[in-house]
């Protein structure tokens, strides 16, 4: 009797643990969520960037929004749209870079990795569910540096320019975020 019990036992254990193994994703890399903006290093954001100082917020737009956007509200006419865009802030002249990064949130499926891996061990059938036994979720972010003639890094912690920097650059996400229609970002300037 004792033994009949803790078999019934056992097999409600394997059978917990069994559902709650396939019903579950096992994340690898997680995207940050950046509510307004992160000021932080450009290798630490991501790998690529260069290794100043960064002003980081989501962009939720489509690609190429932002350079649309920088192209139409500087009037650039589609030169050095990305790379040394200058700006003025109280007569002290500026110039930012920025990239569109994407960082995926990874995670592995492990319901469909398990039933591939049994139909494998019972029929020699090639993995049915092979293309999602991984999946990704792309975060899209906006990445600006900030420079002029006097510093390389002028948002690094301790720049004289910093505190001058970071409204202009805030004020420029929300208007970036807010505008639908870019054209209408001329008659602001």
């Amino acid at each position: 009797m004792k033994f009949g019990s803790s078999q019934t036992i056992m097999k409600r254990f394997l059978i917990i643990l069994s559902v709650l193994c396939t019903s579950s994703c096992i994340p690898l890399r997680i995207a940050p969520n950046i509510k307004d903006y992160k000021i932080t290093h450009g290798k630490k954001f991501k790998r690529g960037l260069p290794k100043k100082t960064i002003f980081v917020f989501e962009d939720p737009k489509d690609a190429d929004e932002f350079y649309h956007y920088i192209n139409t509200k500087f009037q650039l006419n589609n030169h050095y749209v990305d790379v040394e865009v200058p700006f003025e802030v109280e007569g002290s002249s500026f110039f930012f870079s920025f990239y569109e990064v994407e960082i995926p949130t990874k995670t592995i499926n492990l319901i469909p990795l398990m039933i591939d891996g049994a139909l494998s061990q019972t029929s020699d059938m090639e993995p049915v569910f092979e293309e999602i036994h991984m999946s990704r979720k792309g975060n899209w972010y906006i990445a600006m540096e900030v420079f002029n003639d006097l510093e390389d890094d002028a948002l690094r912690e301790g720049s004289v320019s910093r505190e001058l920097v970071l409204p202009y650059l805030r004020n420029l996400k929300n208007e970036y975020l807010a505008t639908d229609n870019y054209n209408e970002v001329v008659f602001k300037n």
